[in-house]
């Protein structure tokens, strides 16, 4: 399918001077960075090594002792893409993308290791860990970037029970060297400017270096004033995050819940903004969450571990309700049996925080179930530059498009050689420019749940609002919607406006001979219809990448209209009742004859 343009610099001036400005900052940041880095002999908290380990956090990921056999035999799985280290180091190999490298210098994989529970598991960790460090791998590269360090300062720590346990002293020394380190390298990147989830995920990793080795109060009273900051800021009330990425409150909640029992082990006090944070999260991780255990589609959301969230889920105290209203975050939730509408009705996040979000506002999935009906199309795991584009542009989601463009403009897009492109993807593809406003309103009446939305995003360029409302019946029998346009200012002649549905894989469509509607069926044997008396829809191919085997190709409906002469698309989800498959039984028992045949 084609995705349209992602629309970058070519917004405008103003986008243009937007870009530079933020060149010009990350350019000052990295330079500070450079000059700590060379003068860091200098630096007050200079290079601490410790004595000895105290504590060894808990790691809450799910491990599959099967993956251990794969990295001692040299496969190494990370991202989507294999590489055989062929008996060589595998921090000698090239690494086949940015992802897959990530992963390597970040070590959460150890935990594989630890769960296959041998001596051989046990010194196959050690003979990696003692390569990497031997390499001096830690200081270059992408493994020397804070958020890396960051992940192997934690993994290093959870993990040291397997990588210490029958290790020699020369080990033991070169392993806590390795650590202190670490710790040296994130309090250089606190001092030199780092900022947003790379600022959080440094004071997160310094806290449980702080708690976990011996001599650290000082580290431990840095990241604990530096997390309480950073978390009153990119936690909001609702308790989503700022960047609007389900991910990170998963993300998020996989390393807090194991640092507030750190906190308790070694009998202090955690700040308040860390027990705040986890209980304002744990309701908006269940406002994500759809009938079949994955979270939904927004703002760079790619694969969901079912096993994870349930882990998590497991640790809320007050088992909360699903928030249904997150205004701050920009994200609604209506329910009605075991209908499930999640509605994107927020504008893009702040500059520093956006190089994952996603031009979708006014998107929304929808599920019955636990069967995925209508989804975004998702993040790719360890896709090009262009897929991950691609998949932040408006045709990705479940919206509408205006003139095949996105409503956000994207630094990096456009062409890959011109200069903008160049800066763009130095400063890591933030969104320029998108809706300013975006209003909503949702009521309740006599069980029926409503939801209004509308944003701007269009209005510069074309001189339209896009409005939408959805309305779900009691019982969830029934979704109706409206995709509505508001004319503002000139319309260039010609354009069109596309109402995309795109469908999960597992569901099967065929078009209706009537013309007006497409026949859904569920993996479970449900079926659903949709309809439009409005205009004809069609099928047209799509793309889903957040399944856990990669890309797949899926289907989406597509409702064209001319916004200038059509002000008002309806149209409906309708649960018509389960479809018999067996052969000679091609019948729906409750659904009406001249729907489905």
């Amino acid at each position: 399918m084609s995705f349209g343009r992602t629309d970058a610099v070519v917004g405008g001036l103003g986008n243009r001077w937007r870009l530079y400005g933020l060149a010009l900052g990350e350019g000052a940041r990295r330079l500070r960075r450079h000059a700590l880095r060379a003068g860091r002999a200098l630096l007050p908290f200079g290079f601490q090594q410790p004595e000895r380990l105290l504590i060894a956090p808990q790691d809450l990921r799910t491990s599959d002792p099967t993956v251990a056999g794969d990295i001692y035999a040299g496969y190494f799985a990370f991202g989507g893409r294999v590489v055989s280290s062929k008996g060589r180091s595998p921090f000698q190999a090239e690494p086949p993308s940015r992802a897959w490298a990530e992963a390597l210098n970040g070590f959460v994989w150890l935990r594989h290791l630890r769960a296959a529970d041998s001596a051989l598991a046990r010194a196959n960790a050690r003979a990696l860990v003692d390569d990497f460090l031997a390499q001096g791998a830690d200081r270059k590269g992408i493994a020397a970037e804070p958020r890396i360090v960051a992940r192997r300062l934690i993994s290093f720590l959870s993990q040291s029970p397997l990588v210490l346990d029958g290790a020699d002293h020369g080990f033991y020394k070169r392993f806590l060297r390795a650590l202190g380190r670490g710790v040296a390298q994130l309090q250089r990147a606190l001092a030199g400017g780092a900022r947003g989830e790379e600022r959080l995920a440094a004071a997160i990793a310094l806290a449980y270096a702080g708690l976990c080795l011996d001599g650290f109060g000082r580290t431990l009273k840095l990241a604990t004033r530096v997390l309480a900051e950073e978390l009153a800021r990119q936690i909001l009330p609702d308790g989503g995050h700022i960047g609007r990425n389900p991910r990170l409150v998963v993300d998020l909640l996989t390393d807090l819940l194991p640092l507030r029992q750190a906190y308790a082990a070694r009998g202090v006090e955690p700040p308040a903004a860390l027990l705040g944070a986890i209980d304002r999260m744990m309701p908006m991780l269940r406002l994500f969450r759809h009938g079949d255990g994955s979270l939904a589609l927004f703002n760079g959301m790619g694969v969901t571990a079912p096993d994870l969230v349930a882990t998590l889920l497991i640790y809320d105290d007050v088992r909360a309700r699903a928030l249904e209203h997150a205004p701050h975050s920009g994200y609604e939730r209506l329910q009605a049996g075991d209908t499930l509408v999640i509605a994107d009705v927020g504008p893009p996040p702040p500059s520093v925080f956006s190089s994952e979000a996603h031009a979708g506002c006014l998107s929304f999935e929808l599920s019955a179930g636990t069967s995925r009906i209508v989804v975004n199309c998702g993040a790719p795991r360890a896709g090009s530059a262009a897929s991950t584009l691609a998949a932040r542009s408006t045709a990705a989601h479940s919206t509408v498009t205006i003139a095949d463009s996105s409503s956000c403009h994207f630094a990096g897009a456009g062409d890959a050689v011109s200069f903008d492109a160049k800066l763009g993807r130095f400063i890591g593809a933030p969104i320029l420019s998108g809706p300013r406003k975006v209003d909503t309103a949702r009521e309740a009446a006599e069980g029926v749940e409503t939801l209004r939305g509308r944003h701007d995003g269009y209005e510069p360029r074309f001189g339209i609002l896009h409005e939408r409302s959805w309305r779900l019946e009691p019982g969830g029998e029934r979704l109706d919607g409206e995709d509505g346009f508001v004319v503002v200012g000139t319309v260039p002649p010609g354009i069109a406006a596309c109402v995309r549905f795109h469908l999960h894989p597992s569901v099967k469509a065929s078009r209706l001979q009537n013309g007006h509607s497409v026949m859904l069926l569920l993996p479970d044997g449900e079926a659903w219809s949709f309809e439009s008396d409005d205009v004809a829809p069609t099928l047209e191919e799509s793309v889903f990448f957040a399944a856990p085997d990669g890309t797949r190709h899926t289907e989406q409906i597509v409702l064209t209209v001319d916004p200038a002469t059509t002000h008002t698309v309806r149209w409906r989800f309708r649960r018509l009742g389960r479809h018999d498959t067996r052969p000679g039984r091609n019948r729906d028992e409750t659904a009406d004859d001249h729907l489905l045949f």
